[in-house]
């Protein structure tokens, strides 16, 4: 190990300034850390210009080429030099940074990418000629007329070839592409009524992405726009969120739990149509959806918080990325309560892919060959019964647990009709007007209770239980933060108090819980507290017992049910919210269309 001798006295360096090219290169470094930022920055200088159609062309993953082709009000000739100067633009006059209306504002994008490459920009404002600038390493060169198209087309090549060291922390080529595909998809959800395409120009020229322009007012408009991204089973299987609080305002889609995902890369936040990685409002999705999904799922959802730009502060980071809320704890309850609002006005509806699945099980292989019926085969004799096949179990339940067909057909208007049968001990078959319902008797049934033991316990309380011996526990400057809850926390059992600097004594844990390590619960929600600024850590204990106390108490599989109990559980069912998943986001039920049905069988 090397020790400086303490005897030789070292000069510090004189203290010198930079010059431009060094200063612009270090500011790019955080404005474009990859192509796909650079390819977000002119999509966003495209809309706040108010373009409607903008065409994103880029090559080997945009380390060679990025073309952005917009039909918007264009730049005038004059001000193309100011363009490519840091700190120049059209969008603010510097006197309010919180009264922010564009995507843009800080007016470094464009003297960014002119200096980690080589930049043209060709403009034409309406009612005028189209000119062009060039820059390269930042050095931008003089404006020239040409011909051109209204709108602007900015061209960048050799994507850092001024800073070569950055290219070596680049991935693949795939892997640059599949982050350029995610930033026009993400901006394509917030502009519904533009149209975007973007188009790989390496090899062949292809388009991997296009969107057209949707029409009709915003929510169906947004409804399209995210069917045409996402695909049409998340807009047939998702909800509308609609909610208001002090000033901030939530929309858009979110999924059903039974349609969750094994990731969160179909999870989409915008605040005040801006794209964000934001982790509050990334913790409230997941809050909004604790008790409807297991750990291993996550939900889909795209999420529009609006409000006024004083509310919020966009300039956190050059990328703009990155939002803070005035109100955090504002923000996050939104979310969390429109969600499970949202989720609640749903009721028992379960996804649509359930039933596909279920026909997709019915179908036989795609290489099975032509269908053949039973009346194509030769008459042969019927084959001699063997004495054990009597004894086989029926797996229908006995005929004094069956629903008679006869009589009052009203419970099949209802939407989980009618019981007629019990399959296995544990599936309830039920009749609709227009098809069949498989139920889950045991998982129904376990929603069922554990939503009645959470409304009893919202009524009634927590009840705590106090310890013997309390137990001091210190968190250091998480303390305070956690104090600040403590009238919170007592109503879920939880009573803390001050113990001298830092540290917090716990005197009474919610009884539910049973012995349970309190510095260990303590230590967790202060954790949470720092991190986010609302813990969900105690409420998800409780009702992670609620749901094993649910498990235990409900219909147990084979339990034989008479006609009716199967009918009073369909009715109880269709009062519920969140009926139509589990306590672990899976189906309760499955349904299945007569024409679905007749399919199967060849009929139609």
């Amino acid at each position: 190990m090397h020790v400086a001798d303490p005897k030789i006295r070292i000069e510090p360096g004189r203290i010198r300034p930079l010059d431009d090219a060094a200063i612009n290169r270090i500011a790019a470094g955080e404005v474009v850390e990859r192509p796909a930022s650079a390819v977000k920055e002119l999509i966003e200088n495209a809309l706040d210009a108010g373009a409607r159609r903008i065409d994103v062309t880029v090559a080997d993953g945009g380390r060679r080429m990025i073309r952005v082709a917009d039909d918007g009000s264009g730049i005038a000739a004059e001000d193309l030099p100011l363009a490519l100067s840091r700190h120049a633009t059209s969008k603010i006059d510097g006197s309010d940074l919180l009264n922010i209306h564009t995507f843009g504002f800080r007016g470094e994008a464009l003297a960014s990418l002119a200096a980690v490459g080589r930049l043209s920009v060709t403009s034409r404002p309406e009612g005028c000629d189209a000119a062009r600038i060039e820059a390269q390493g930042g050095a931008p060169g003089p404006v020239r007329p040409v011909a051109g198209r209204p709108g602007t087309v900015v061209e960048l090549r050799d994507l850092f070839y001024a800073t070569p060291a950055r290219l070596k922390f680049l991935r693949t080529e795939r892997g640059e592409m599949q982050a350029v595909t995610d930033v026009v998809r993400r901006l394509a959800m917030a502009e519904p009524y533009a149209r975007f395409s973007l188009s790989d120009a390496t090899d062949a020229p292809r388009e991997v992405f296009a969107v057209a322009a949707e029409t009709g007012d915003p929510r169906d408009a947004l409804t399209a726009r995210l069917a045409a991204i996402l695909g049409p089973d998340f807009a047939a299987n998702a909800i509308a969120v609609d909610a208001e609080r002090e000033g901030l305002h939530l929309t858009g889609l979110a999924a059903l739990p039974t349609w969750s995902r094994g990731s969160a890369v179909h999870q989409y936040l915008f605040v005040n149509g801006r794209p964000v990685r934001d982790k509050l409002l990334t913790g409230a999705l997941r809050a909004g959806y604790m008790d409807v999904l297991s750990r291993d799922r996550h939900p889909a959802a795209v999420l529009f918080v609006d409000c006024e730009p004083a509310m919020v502060d966009v300039n956190v980071h050059p990328a703009k990325s990155e939002v803070r809320f005035r109100d955090p704890a504002t923000a996050r309850g939104l979310v969390v309560s429109g969600l499970r609002r949202a989720l609640a006005g749903a009721g028992h509806r379960a996804s649509s892919t359930v039933a596909e699945a279920t026909l997709d099980a019915f179908r036989a292989p795609s290489d099975a060959g032509p269908r053949v019926y039973q009346m194509d085969f030769a008459s042969r004799p019927a084959p001699l019964p063997r004495t054990h096949m009597a004894e086989a179990p029926v797996p229908f339940a006995p005929a004094s647990a069956r629903a008679e067909t006869s009589g009052d057909d009203a419970p099949l208007d209802q939407p989980l009709g009618a019981a007629r049968a019990q399959v296995h001990e544990n599936f309830i078959l039920a009749q609709t007007r227009d098809g069949l319902i498989l139920v889950d008797a045991h998982a129904a049934h376990e929603r069922l209770v554990y939503e009645r033991l959470k409304a009893q316990m919202e009524g009634t309380g927590v009840a705590s239980q106090a310890l013997l011996v309390p137990e001091i526990v210190d968190l250091g400057a998480a303390a305070g933060a956690l104090l600040a809850h403590a009238e919170d926390l007592a109503k879920l059992g939880l009573i803390v108090e001050p113990f001298g600097p830092g540290a917090v004594v716990v005197r009474e844990t919610p009884a539910i819980l049973g012995a349970c390590d309190a510095a260990a619960l303590v230590r967790d929600i202060a954790d949470e507290l720092q991190d986010l600024g609302q813990s969900t850590a105690l409420k998800a204990r409780i009702d992670a017992v609620l749901s094993r106390v649910a498990c235990h108490g409900s219909v147990r599989t084979g339990r034989r049910m008479r006609v009716e109990e199967m009918n009073a559980l369909l009715r109880e069912m269709e009062a519920t919210p969140l009926s139509g998943q589990c306590n672990h986001g899976r189906p309760t039920y499955v349904e299945l269309k007569l024409h679905d049905i007749e399919r199967l069988f060849g009929r139609r």
